[in-house]
């Protein structure tokens, strides 16, 4: 499956299709060893048949050995050890090319489908991200992956030897002796009754306990993630117990699962000495009543063994085939899932933008939650800044996922220089836009590679010009590699502030005509903080910037403030107009106890009074 492609689950077809050339050399040589296998007794029935003299009942077999060689037992003999070495030279070449070509195919399926996997795993929407538990992902990313690697590797052609083996030899003793095969094969039913029954039992075991070493994978994950968390409240030891009773329920699970599969090959066992020891009772009484030769029993022992071997193969590979049952399914969940954001079809690539944007009559609720916008309406002007304000939870960062299209909305339209970007593709609407997020992500990696993460192609003098802009290269050069410095996982190698002003300055290397800014000064001291908004408002210049504000003195030169109260814009205008009108805004300000912002002058609240929605 592509990246972008309409999601469905793979079939098995889907992952062989590739690789047919090296499945078709290894079918080959998994016919070649099967032919092996059937023919590696025979040469012992020449010996004991042609040469050692024991009784025989002559045969075409026979009949031709003693025509080409004449009565000469040490001929016979030798041609006998010759086909030994040959069939096992045939054999072992064969079987090396299965395995080479299953180890092979098994690497190519890994790589595909890990890098299928994890392009589904990006393109889904922010809504799946939000619900999934990100151990569990990386458990399919990786253990499920491996798992059905391995069953390529060691089980897919393995099986079809075993079943090419069984087929073989079944023919060649009912062509020796129809009645002694049936003895042979009357305890198969029960067997297979039994390998069936329980191998349901055992995916289903198998199948908790993946979920359950997925849920381990994500306590991991999310204790790890949330370290200095857990340090800072010393929860260490109710981590361990946690992690303790999720580890205790997957050993108790997997034991049950063990017993299941260690139970079936027992059976299994039980079951092929009773087949084998029919074989002998009732082999060696026709041998001495003459209707059998020693040669043709030699072969019906050895091929008695060859024949219940793969039956003992496929119950102890139960445990293979379930376990890549389950994987397959659990990755398929993924590969199936639909994402709620979705390009229509012949959606077309934004090439230009001017910059205005236009929210009608928006509402947006996430997934079985109440609504978070209710019927918001704005205009955001080219090259103009916004800024949006309101209580924790009313919905301004709601606004700022909706305009890149991280969310669809639930009604109403949004569009950029009068088109609904539902008409655009997401990656062309994204690339016309650059982000600072509210959660400063930085990357393990070279301080001038995260900066670059918005324009892959700059060049190391934008790279330094962006940091420059940001007010990050006092700090970069300060370090013992300069922008060559590696960062640590998530930046936590550097403070909150270097971090954001990082993010700040790549957000400005990309340089695009709308800006997204999350509270862009959050985390930066006051001196930082002027230089940063400096650097920003020249970059702003023919920009439409949106910023969600909650320290008010950085927006009080916005163009326009928009009060959003419980999903809906309670008041808007610029900072002296929202000041004068003696609102929600007026009561933000002073709540953050800055009276400065207070203090408008009497000319400019008396010329530009505040507006209310309804006059927008």
């Amino acid at each position: 499956m592509k990246p972008g492609s309409k999601s469905r689950a793979l079939t098995i077809g889907d992952l062989l299709r590739p690789h047919w050339k090296l499945l078709s050399l290894g079918v080959a040589a998994v016919i070649g060893e099967g032919v092996a296998n059937l023919l590696d007794p025979w040469p012992l029935k020449i010996v004991l048949d042609s040469v050692m003299g024991a009784k025989s009942k002559g045969g075409w077999l026979n009949d031709w050995i003693a025509k080409v060689s004449g009565g000469d037992q040490m001929l016979i003999l030798k041609l006998a050890v010759a086909g030994t070495l040959v069939i096992a030279a045939v054999g072992a070449l064969c079987g090396y090319a299965e395995k080479y070509t299953t180890v092979s195919v098994g690497q190519g399926i890994l790589h595909n489908l890990r890098r299928t996997l994890y392009a589904q795993i990006q393109r889904l929407s922010l809504s799946f991200h939000n619900q999934s538990r990100t151990g569990d992902l990386i458990s399919r990313a990786t253990g499920d992956i491996d798992t059905l690697q391995s069953f390529v590797t060691s089980g897919l052609l393995g099986t079809l030897i075993n079943m090419l083996t069984l087929l073989g030899i079944v023919g060649v003793m009912f062509y020796l002796n129809w009645h002694f095969t049936l003895i042979a094969l009357s305890i198969t039913p029960v067997l297979f009754l039994v390998v069936f029954s329980f191998t349901r039992r055992i995916r289903q075991a198998t199948r908790e306990a993946r979920k359950k070493e997925g849920e381990i994978v994500s306590v991991i994950q999310e204790v790890l993630s949330a370290i200095r968390v857990v340090k800072a409240f010393a929860r260490e030891d109710d981590e361990q117990r946690r992690l303790e009773e999720e580890s205790l329920e997957s050993v108790g699970i997997a034991l049950r699962a063990r017993s299941l599969k260690g139970l079936l090959v027992l059976l299994v066992e039980i079951l092929v000495a009773i087949g084998t020891a029919l074989v002998l009772w009732f082999g060696a009484k026709l041998v001495l009543d003459g209707s059998l030769s020693a040669g043709s029993l030699v072969v019906f022992i050895v091929y008695l063994g060859k024949l219940y071997k793969p039956m003992q193969e496929l119950s102890k590979m139960t445990d293979t085939y379930t376990k890549a049952a389950v994987a397959y399914e659990r990755i398929n969940e993924i590969l199936a899932t639909e994402r709620d954001v979705e390009d229509i079809p012949r959606a077309r690539t934004l090439k230009s933008v001017k910059g205005k944007i236009e929210f009608e009559n928006v509402a947006f609720a996430y997934e079985n939650g109440e609504p978070v916008l209710k019927s918001v309406s704005f205009c955001v002007e080219p090259g103009t800044v916004a800024a949006f304000v309101g209580p924790t939870g009313a919905g301004k960062s709601t606004v700022i996922s909706l305009i890149p299209r991280f969310y669809d909305t639930t009604a109403g339209v949004i569009k950029i220089d009068g088109v609904d970007i539902r008409q655009y593709t997401q990656k062309s609407l994204r690339d016309h836009m650059s982000f600072v997020l509210q959660e400063t992500i930085l990357f393990h990696a070279p301080v001038w590679k995260n900066i670059a993460y918005g324009k892959p192609q700059a060049t190391h003098e934008e790279v330094m010009r962006a940091a420059q802009l940001a007010n990050a290269d006092e700090f970069i050069e300060k370090m013992p590699e300069g922008y060559d410095s590696m960062l640590g996982e998530r930046g936590q190698t550097i403070s909150g502030g270097q971090r954001q002003r990082i993010a700040i300055a790549r957000a400005i290397i990309r340089d695009s005509p709308i800006l997204i800014l999350d509270e862009p000064s959050s985390a930066l001291d006051a001196a930082s903080e002027s230089l940063v908004f400096e650097a920003l408002e020249r970059l702003m210049k023919g920009k439409t910037c949106i910023v969600i504000a909650h320290r008010l003195s950085t927006i009080r030169h916005a163009d326009r403030i928009y009060v959003i109260d419980d999903g809906v814009i309670a008041e808007f205008g610029s900072h002296d107009e929202l000041i004068a009108a003696n609102g929600r805004y007026q009561r933000l300000v002073e709540a953050q106890s800055e009276p400065e912002q207070a203090s408008a002058s009497p000319a400019s609240v008396s010329e530009s009074p505040a507006k209310t929605p309804e006059q927008h």
